[in-house]
Parts: C-alpha cells; sequence; structure tokens
C-alpha cells in the first residue's frame, strides 16, 4: 500500500489502493482543505514534493499545464503510484472550523417555486466563524448533513441561508415540507476556499446560478459594507422569471452605490429588464477588460465551467477565479 507524507502537519498514513490524497487524509481526520471534490474549485491544489500521482479528470483552471509542470496538483484527483508528499497551497486555515452546535430556526420565507431563504439564530454566534463566501453543514433531525452557503455577513448576528428543493433529496425535502420556526437544527462550519479576498483593491465581478446567489449575496455586501469603492459587476442566471429573486435587492444595491453594477439573465425566456440567453453568454457580450480583477463564481457545474472559460478569455488570472460549483449530492 502507497504511504502518504504530510510535511506540514508531520503525518505519515497508508493508502488505500485507487484511494486519493485527499480521501485518505480525510478518512485519517485530517481536514485537508478542499471544497468541490471534483476537479473543479482548486481548494485543494498542493504540491507534490516526491513520488508520482494519477491524476483524475479535472478542469483547467483548477490545474493549468504549467502548475503540473510545476509539480502541483489537486488531492482530490490524485492517485498515488506510489510513496508521496504533498503540502496544500490553500489560503484557508485548517482551525477554521468550530465543532458542532444548535441553532433555533428563527423564520422560513418562499423565495422562489424551489428556493427557501432559512434564518437561523445559533446558540453561539461569537464561536461561528466564517469569511464571506463560505459555507456550512447544516444537519436536520432524520436527514444527513448537507451543505448550504451563507447568504448573510460574518458581521451579522444571524445566519441566512438559501435552500434549493432537490427532488427527492431528503435534507432539502425535510427543510421545505416540515421544518418551522423554532425547530432546532445543528450547524458545523465553516469551509469552502471560495472566499472573499478583502486585500484586493481592484474590481470584482461576481457570478451566480441559482440558490449560488448566497455566497454572491455575502460576498457583495461584506465588499460594500468594508467600503470597497472600486467596480462590482454582479450577475445573476437563471432559466425563468420564476428562478429569479432578490432582484429588487440587488437593483437597490447598484442604485444605491455607483460603482455597482446588476444583470439578470434568463436562459429560457424573455422578459423585460433581464438579458436573454446563458449567464455566461452574457458576460460573454459585454466584452468586459477584466485584466486585475477577482471574480467569485456559485452555482450549477455546467454554468460554473462555461463562466471561467468566458472570464479567463476577458483577462481574469486562473489564480483570481474563485469557483464554488453546487454539486447536487444524491439524496440531497
Amino acid at each position: 500500500m502507497p504511504q502518504l507524507t504530510l510535511p506540514q502537519i508531520e503525518r505519515r498514513l497508508t493508502m488505500a489502493e485507487g484511494q486519493t490524497i485527499l480521501e485518505a487524509a480525510l478518512a485519517a481526520g485530517i481536514p485537508y482543505p478542499h471544497s468541490c471534490t471534483a476537479g473543479r474549485c482548486a481548494a485543494c491544489k498542493s504540491k507534490l514534493h516526491a513520488g508520482q500521482v494519477t491524476l483524475k479528470p479535472h478542469t483547467r483552471f483548477a490545474l493549468t499545464d504549467d502548475e503540473k509542470a510545476q509539480g502541483l496538483i489537486l488531492a482530490c484527483r490524485a492517485i498515488p503510484e506510489s510513496d508521496v508528499s504533498a503540502s496544500w497551497l490553500s489560503e484557508a486555515p485548517l482551525d477554521a472550523a468550530s465543532p458542532p452546535q444548535g441553532a433555533e430556526v428563527m423564520a422560513i420565507a418562499q423565495m422562489t417555486h424551489d428556493i427557501r431563504r432559512l434564518t437561523l439564530k445559533l446558540d453561539d454566534r461569537a464561536r461561528f466563524r466564517f469569511t464571506a463566501g463560505q459555507y456550512l453543514k447544516l444537519t436536520v433531525d432524520g436527514a444527513p448533513a448537507r451543505p448550504y452557503s451563507m447568504a448573510s455577513r460574518p458581521d451579522e448576528e444571524l445566519i441566512e441561508l438559501h435552500v434549493r428543493a432537490v427532488p427527492g433529496g431528503r435534507t432539502s425535502s425535510l427543510i421545505m415540507s416540515t421544518l418551522k420556526a423554532g425547530d432546532r437544527v445543528s450547524v458545523e462550519g465553516a469551509f469552502g476556499s471560495a472566499f472573499f479576498r478583502d486585500a484586493h483593491e481592484g474590481p470584482m465581478i461576481a457570478v451566480a446560478g441559482g440558490s449560488g446567489l448566497a455566497p454572491i449575496k455575502s460576498i457583495v455586501e461584506t465588499a460594500l459594507a468594508a467600503g470597497r469603492d472600486a467596480p462590482i459587476t454582479v450577475y445573476f442566471g437563471a432559466r425563468a422569471e420564476r428562478d429569479l429573486y432578490l432582484v429588487e435587492h440587488f437593483r437597490g444595491l447598484a442604485a444605491r452605490h455607483g460603482q455597482v453594477a446588476y444583470h439578470a439573465a434568463l436562459s429560457q425566456e424573455a422578459v423585460a429588464n433581464c438579458r436573454s440567453g446563458l449567464v455566461s453568454e452574457a458576460i460573454a457580450a459585454d466584452q468586459l477588460s477584466l485584466a486585475g480583477a477577482k471574480a467569485y463564481v456559485a452555482g450549477p457545474p455546467a454554468m460554473v465551467d462555461a463562466v471561467q472559460t468566458v472570464l479567463a478569455a476577458q483577462g481574469v488570472a486562473p489564480g483570481d477565479i474563485h469557483a464554488d460549483s453546487f454539486f447536487t449530492p444524491e439524496n440531497m
């Protein structure tokens, strides 16, 4: 069996055949930085110090050919062919996640036909620290824990989540049908590497699809609360008008803050004051000059991939694209 050495924490693990570096680390209880686990987000990008690995399929935005030539790998895609040694590169600290704690459901509101806003009051809010763009793991009695991104700002007392109904999903079905104000849930977090980089002072582009609007809302509002005056361009992509939400909220932000622009794009309907077509097509049509910009993208994998391609073509460096693909786990 191959041996995995993690010099950052001075650990050595025996791996199972066919196991990825990330799988081995997580199985050993090591909080290895990661997010999508599918080679799309680069959260688990690592330096391979010794040994050889086979990389499972991944997007070129998560790991470029030049990065491979420099000895970089994606831990979630890397299957060792021999004993290996690797270190993660993520900016996220290993101790960012606080232990699980209880929370009370304060309110549930319908945002669209299949998205609900869930407002939580944590038992110990001071112990739950997160950066805009991150997510938590929510546990509802009778269903498995599932990840949901914070839509609220880190400085707000209540936690806001946007939950999309998944057909046949155990957790989302319970939230949609039986969860009510006053009920108790459990939360753990925070997680995720597609968080707001507050040291960046240049322009920002934020792109959301579906409930991916939750982390984008948190990021944009956090940037504005911090006094950010560089341009912020927000795109929200959906299929039809019934899938749109928080439109007036973002238009209000744009009206109050001259540096903010907001665009909604519908791929299957023509509606006044909305762009027609895919959100990636809307971005491409605008021919933005994005060199030096930070980009935050959240939503369905196909949308995230298409948007990353367009952003790269418009000058955003791969390392400046912070993406969160909203995969749908079985029975979510």
